[in-house]
């Protein structure tokens, strides 16, 4: 076994953010568990660093500094430049970011969605982001959808496919304490919603569903969690049965989750769809939207729907009715959850590497 001085040398390339979202929990699930994956699938020794990148005068954490928009508007070749410069010239590179530029040599991306590309209102795609992800030593698509897209779309070659994992404290969480509960004004039964409120989120169909939810389950609470936006609070400001509650502190959303009667994801396009397994870890029954990456992740597990109002209300419905007998639902949910796990996606992210490392 070589000494660390001479190990292979993974770089994990990342944005520093105050804002984490899905992407960011993958990141570091993925990073924590990068030295331990590469010493489990066998071979030479590895050493793993990290390189956060934040912009010039940014006050986030982070061990690397770049200006980030002119970065990311730069030509594909002074990018690589840059990149050579931020990362050296040996080892591997894993980028998590497309907004970050190639390595020189043994470059790695993830590509969670191809929305850049597909929605207006999405942040717009880095224009030489196409080319390098063509042109990376891999690919790793975080779902088969995602890699017919990026294959249909982007012309990528050969993807790797590794469904992300589902985080440990979801399954079988508690319920949020009644303290919590009441500071948030929850009411005793509620749907969960949560997420951002992009086009593709399909919220206009749920405020279209929920009155007449609403009309058959006076009872039932629609709770909307996510950063505000202009768009959720245009849709759902003042209608009966909603709360939305913002974005709850990350060590709350487990209980959250855990204690809806019901988790919604009535999406028009995801690119994996996390919260529909994390529901399910959490052993609550979901109701989402045929339609993109979401059968894929959810399999005979949820109520699947058409991503209309009418389709939407009618799968509510039928999960939130007295007597639904979900307790099926809920239990094949759970089994499907602990099919995706992060130690599992850690070793086939280590498989890749790897190839990546030894390629000529």
């Amino acid at each position: 076994m070589p000494t660390i001085a001479h190990a292979h040398r993974l770089t994990i390339a990342t944005i520093a953010t105050d804002t984490p979202m899905g992407a960011q929990a993958y990141q570091e699930q993925i990073a924590t568990r990068a030295e331990r994956a590469l010493s489990d699938t066998g071979g030479e020794a590895w050493q793993v660093d990290r390189a956060i990148v934040r912009s010039l005068r940014s006050r986030l954490d982070g061990n690397r500094r770049l200006p980030m928009s002119r970065v990311a508007t730069a030509s594909p070749r002074t990018r690589r430049l840059i990149g050579r410069a931020l990362y050296g010239s040996a080892g591997v590179t894993h980028r998590m970011n497309l907004e970050l530029p190639p390595a020189a040599g043994g470059d790695v991306v993830t590509l969670h969605d191809v929305v850049a590309w597909l929605f207006p209102d999405e942040s717009a795609p880095v224009p030489a982001a196409a080319r390098e992800a063509r042109e990376a030593d891999a690919v790793i698509c975080v779902s088969e959808f995602t890699a017919q897209a990026a294959t249909d779309l982007l012309g990528i070659r050969d993807p790797h496919v590794v469904h992300n994992g589902v985080d440990a404290r979801f399954f079988d969480a508690a319920p949020l304490e009644a303290a919590h509960r009441s500071r948030l004004g929850l009411a005793d039964r509620f749907v969960l919603h949560a997420g951002g409120a992009s086009t593709r989120k399909n919220l206009e169909a749920l405020a279209d569903a929920w009155p007449r939810v609403r009309a058959e389950r006076p009872d039932l609470q629609l709770v909307l969690s996510g950063p505000p936006h202009p768009r959720r609070t245009r849709l759902f400001e003042g209608m009966p049965g909603v709360l939305m509650v913002g974005r709850v502190a990350d060590d709350l959303v487990p209980g959250l989750v855990a204690a809806a009667t019901a988790v919604v994801v009535p999406s028009l396009y995801e690119g994996f769809g996390l919260p529909v397994l994390e529901a399910m870890a959490a052993n609550v029954p979901v109701v989402a939207a045929n339609t993109s990456s979401l059968p894929e992740v959810a399999g005979a597990a949820a109520i699947l729907v058409n991503p209309t109002g009418d389709g939407i209300a009618e799968g509510l419905l039928a999960v939130t009715a007295p007597n639904a007998g979900t307790a099926s639902l809920v239990r094949a949910g759970r089994a499907r959850a602990a099919e995706f796990t992060w130690e599992r996606a850690a070793l086939a992210h280590a498989r890749v590497w790897r190839a990546v490392g030894v390629s000529p």
